[in-house]
This record gives C-alpha cells, sequence and structure tokens, in this order.
C-alpha cells in the first residue's frame, strides 16, 4: 500500500479487549488462560504492539493481574458487562491520539497487517471506521475508528444500542476483506483452546 494511506502508528492507541465474561469457558478470564504456556493475551499483545503506538486493556474483573502488564487498564463506564461496544467507549475515552485499533483477547493469530490495511481502506474511502471481513462474515472487534466516534457511539450505548453491527451501519463504516479465516479464530470453550493448542 502507499505510504500516502498510512496512519503512523504513534497515532494509534491499541486497545485489548477483556472485558468480557467468559461464560463459554466456565467464567474464566480467557485472556490470562494460558495457550501453550503463555497468557492468550500476551500473544495478542506481542502481535498488536508493533501496529499501534500506545496501548490500553480494557478490563472488568481481575484488575490487578491486568494492571500487571504495565499497561493502562480502563473499565465499562456502562455497567452490567454490556459488550464488546462498552469497552471500546472506555478505549476511546482513554484514548490520546486520533485513531483507535480494538483487537479481542482470545484470537491470538490476527493478522500482523491488521492496522495497515484497515488504515489504507480508510484513506481511500474516507470513512470514519474500518473493520475486518472474512470470507463475507464481518469481525467486528477487530476495527480501527476515530476518537471523534466517541459522542456517536455514547448516544448509541445510552439509548440501549448494543449490537456492533448497527452502530457501524450508523457511522457509515467500511469492510476490508481479509482471505485467512483461521487468523480471525477466537477461542470461547476449553475445546476450542485444546484445539487451538494442537494446531
Amino acid at each position: 500500500m502507499p505510504d500516502a494511506f498510512q496512519i503512523p502508528t504513534a497515532n494509534i492507541t491499541g486497545l485489548l479487549l477483556a472485558g468480557g465474561m467468559g461464560r463459554r469457558m466456565g467464567g474464566a478470564d480467557k485472556g490470562l488462560i494460558a495457550l501453550d504456556g503463555v497468557p492468550m493475551a500476551s500473544r495478542v499483545l506481542e502481535r498488536l504492539r508493533p501496529q499501534v503506538g500506545p496501548l490500553l486493556v480494557n478490563a472488568n474483573r481481575h484488575l490487578e493481574q491486568w494492571r500487571d502488564y504495565g499497561l493502562p487498564v480502563v473499565s465499562d463506564e456502562f455497567g452490567g458487562f454490556s459488550g464488546p461496544l462498552a469497552g471500546v467507549h472506555a478505549g476511546l475515552l482513554a484514548s490520546t491520539t486520533p485513531w483507535l485499533l480494538t483487537v479481542p483477547c482470545d484470537s491470538p493469530f490476527f493478522p500482523d497487517d491488521l492496522a495497515r490495511r484497515l488504515a489504507a481502506a480508510l484513506a481511500v474511502s474516507g470513512a470514519q471506521l474500518a473493520v475486518a471481513r472474512c470470507e463475507g462474515r464481518l469481525q467486528p472487534v477487530f476495527a480501527l475508528l476515530r476518537r471523534e466516534l466517541l459522542p456517536s457511539l455514547e448516544a448509541y450505548l445510552q439509548g440501549g444500542g448494543r449490537k456492533m453491527e448497527t452502530w457501524f451501519d450508523q457511522v457509515g463504516s467500511i469492510a476490508v476483506d481479509f482471505d485467512d479465516m483461521a487468523a480471525f479464530a477466537n477461542i470461547n470453550t476449553p475445546a476450542e483452546l485444546e484445539q487451538l493448542g494442537q494446531r
């Protein structure tokens, strides 16, 4: 992609979304679970770090363990485990850069060019939010968005909205195609953890 289509990494805050309840994982904090002896969050952060400037963690439980990563930890302003958009909202509130890149804590193999490709699509389209898509399916927790979208997101959440795709449609997002579905595999159950470890 031409350099003119790129956002400097220093202008992108990376947000690790780890605020869920892990219901299908028996209530465990998924990012803190080890995959081949390494916490999944550590693997995700290793892949995320070169693509962004500052880093944030969105977490609502086990905050001291998350702080051990040496990164700012932000919790949802909207209580009751309101879903990933509440985490995005917390990240936008805390971000000091023009852009925010979101990734979940349970997808340790996401593309190492995620930020670059989303940024290039935004530069061409003029949109304010780009989201990954693979095999025709949106991957909504993998998104790059402008910090200026904070008031829109806050109004959507205050109105009871929770579905990411609905808000994306409201703000005129653009989908960016990726061709490796396995890269977006997330780990929701002990069986999936075992299968991915074997792979």
